[in-house]
């Protein structure tokens, strides 16, 4: 036999056997070293989380603040953390609206926070919930607050941007007043109703917010000449309005009730000693006076 036909003949299956264990041990041997390498470089405190920068244009968010409520809420260092975790534990902050979170070799994380920007008191008093810009309801300390003369809305969360967008539109058109609001209220039942920093309730009504806007321009609008024509009075002599009523409103003023006749002929019935209010049309209003 010669040396080519030798060469081209396969080696012996012990001979494969051990080449093959051979090969096989070697590799498990490496992803040992590997793992435990792995492990060792994980669990190496130079890579311990020891350093957060926090950026962002804050005014009510404080270190002591954020070591307090997410440092025991990051688990793992700068390999394993869960950045989305560190998130949602940024976000739980009060005043935090959203945070950004990112590494930074070898042990730090660079954090970026937008915070709320409070436009409105939410529920009662003392409920300690706020409102910001685009509608989010959010809880936080209202003691933080740099002004406090912010507007109260209560109504349904879900509604908390239908009922800023309201609030806002009707600052301008209740301006002329000169009385800015104090609160808010959405009804059970659906309906609007303004309290001024004056006192005066107005009951808006319901409907479409251009209906609503369009009753609240009316009054305005009018009520410097009902309230003059009644003893010389001004806007600020106002104590109760409802414009719930197709026609037109009915007022309470400091002294003056205006009302309409069948309102008026109602109230006559109920006290018949006292004069009966004279008949009018609907468009018409009989002022009975207190």
């Amino acid at each position: 036999m010669n040396s080519a036909a030798m060469a081209t003949m396969p080696a012996p299956l012990d001979v494969r056997l051990m080449n093959l264990t051979a090969t096989v041990l070697f590799l498990g041997v490496l992803l040992a070293a590997l793992w435990a390498g792995g492990t060792w470089l994980l669990r190496h405190p130079a890579f311990t989380v020891g350093r957060i920068v926090v950026e962002g244009d804050l005014a009510h968010t404080s270190a002591l603040s954020l070591r307090a409520n997410v440092a025991p809420q990051l688990v793992g260092n700068f390999f394993t953390l869960d950045l989305q975790a560190a998130r949602r534990a940024f976000e739980q902050v009060p005043w935090v609206r959203s945070a950004q979170v990112r590494r930074e070799f070898p042990s730090g994380l660079r954090v970026h926070l937008q915070e709320h920007d409070a436009v409105a008191h939410w529920g009662g008093e003392g409920s300690g919930m706020l409102v910001d810009s685009e509608g989010a309801v959010f809880e936080a300390d209202a003691g933080d607050l740099e002004d406090d003369d912010l507007p109260r809305l209560i109504g349904t969360p879900a509604r908390a941007p239908e009922m800023l967008r309201l609030a806002q539109r009707l600052g301008p058109a209740l301006a002329p007043l000169a009385s800015p609001i104090d609160t808010l209220t959405l009804t059970p039942h659906g309906g609007w109703r303004v309290l001024l920093d004056s006192g005066a309730v107005l009951e808006l009504g319901s409907g479409e917010e251009a209906q609503v806007l369009e009753r609240v321009r009316r009054l305005v609008r009018t009520l410097p000449q009902v309230a003059q024509q009644h003893g010389g009075r001004g806007v600020g002599a106002l104590e109760y309005a409802d414009l719930r009523h197709s026609g037109g409103y009915a007022l309470r003023l400091r002294g003056v009730t205006t009302m309409s006749a069948e309102e008026a002929a109602k109230a006559a019935r109920a006290r018949p000693a006292a004069p009966r209010a004279a008949t009018a049309t609907p468009a018409r209003r009989a002022v009975q006076n207190n």
